[in-house]
């Protein structure tokens, strides 16, 4: 549900932005530095300051990368909401909302081949943290909104009125009982369970209004 992967080349120090500027780090490189931090360490032992002297950069450049710790393990997060509400928008006019909402899901949580060791890693430490909880939750609700605007529209009504509170809200749990599942059972197909735990959506919808057709 997040930015999947933490593979990919750490930009050289003497590469130039669109600015003529050298590139100090990039996102990629603080998140590899972080999580091998966050394994050696755990997240309560690890500081920004272990996390920049890492990288090799000081604070003040951590955070033009990322708002605070707990943002980096959900990596470039508000780019890939961005996505999942252009992947909502281009769905089909007559397409059910529960279809929309099923397949959009598959969509956000697409990972190329490779990328399933580093995602599982992000993941289990986003779950299974208890001192990232209280953010996640922050972020779950982003997402939440995202389909509840989207419902909203398509039933025309407000994100906040029933429906999309109940679409988004049980879109997320299927999703996390998903993800939970998949790591407990290492080898399991994330997509195949995703699939099957979405489809129980028009289900939770039948007979509540239109969205569930």
């Amino acid at each position: 549900m997040v930015e999947r992967s933490l593979s990919g080349a750490t930009p050289a120090r003497s590469s130039s932005s669109a600015l003529g500027r050298p590139v100090a780090t990039s996102h990629g490189a603080i998140e590899r530095a972080a999580f091998r931090l966050f394994a050696d360490h755990g997240f309560a032992g690890t500081t920004l300051d272990m996390i920049a002297a890492e990288v090799g950069v000081g604070r003040r450049t951590l955070f033009r990368y990322y708002r605070s710790k707990n943002d980096i393990p959900w990596g470039r997060f508000d780019r890939t909401l961005a996505g999942f509400r252009d992947t909502l928008a281009a769905m089909p006019d007559d397409l059910p909302v529960h279809e929309a909402v099923h397949r959009a899901v598959l969509s956000f949580n697409d990972f190329p081949d490779g990328a399933e060791p580093g995602h599982r890693e992000r993941m289990r430490l986003i779950l299974m943290t208890p001192e990232l909880q209280a953010h996640s939750a922050l972020r779950y609700a982003e997402w939440r909104a995202v389909i509840a605007e989207f419902v909203a529209r398509r039933q025309g009504v407000g994100p906040h009125d029933l429906v999309p509170e109940v679409v988004s809200q049980v879109s997320l749990a299927l999703a996390l009982a998903a993800y939970e599942l998949w790591l407990r059972r290492p080898e399991a197909d994330l997509r195949g369970l995703l699939d099957d735990a979405m489809g129980g959506l028009r289900a939770h919808l039948a007979g509540s209004s239109p969205a569930g057709g």
